[in-house]
């Protein structure tokens, strides 16, 4: 079930670190949740292992991918299912998030051959998490709502692989209200 991701107040960003502690994301219209919400995660790097670790251990189900299979092996150990392609990942999720390393490896996650737009249920969510081009991510979200609905929402991040491992990142959220508000 789809579910728009509510942006925490400045307020309760000071009070808790953005991804400690992830039990829902709470919305007028759904609430995304473990046991209800099935999570997507692409780029299990130096950051990402890290983010989506905490992601799991709020007892998310999880689907992981990374272009080095090996680097998934940690994240199996913990119970998520490890996919052959960025497409199973989305066919598989409710919400899906990238943090890769490049522009370009972010249009070939989304757009590319088995990538997650092929994969991804109508009116789905994607969160790139990437720290990339603005123009690429207008490029992006224009080109998944008119192909299948889907918002793509951009969260670059800051913090580092310490932040990553402390739950401790900013994350900078933009895209449609309708998907972030």
């Amino acid at each position: 079930v789809p579910c728009r991701l509510r942006v925490p107040s400045a307020s309760q960003l000071r009070a808790r670190p953005l991804l400690h502690g992830v039990r829902r994301f709470s919305t007028a219209h759904n609430i995304c949740a473990p046991g209800r919400t099935k999570v997507g995660w692409i780029g299990t790097g130096v950051m990402g292992k890290s983010m989506v670790s905490h992601i799991m251990n709020a007892g998310y189900e999880t689907s992981v991918y990374s272009r080095t299979l090996s680097k998934c092996e940690p994240l199996r150990d913990l119970g998520a299912a490890v996919r052959d392609t960025p497409r199973e990942v989305a066919e598989n999720s409710d919400v899906v998030f990238l943090i890769v390393g490049y522009p370009t490896d972010v249009k070939s996650c989304i757009l590319g051959e088995d990538g997650v737009l092929e994969g991804i249920k109508e009116g789905g969510i994607i969160t790139d998490m990437t720290t990339s081009d603005p123009a690429l991510a207008v490029e992006m979200a224009k080109i998944c709502k008119e192909t299948k609905n889907v918002s793509l929402i951009d969260a670059p991040v800051s913090g580092g692989d310490l932040g990553a491992k402390n739950a401790a990142l900013t994350i900078m959220v933009g895209g449609e209200d309708s998907a972030v508000g």
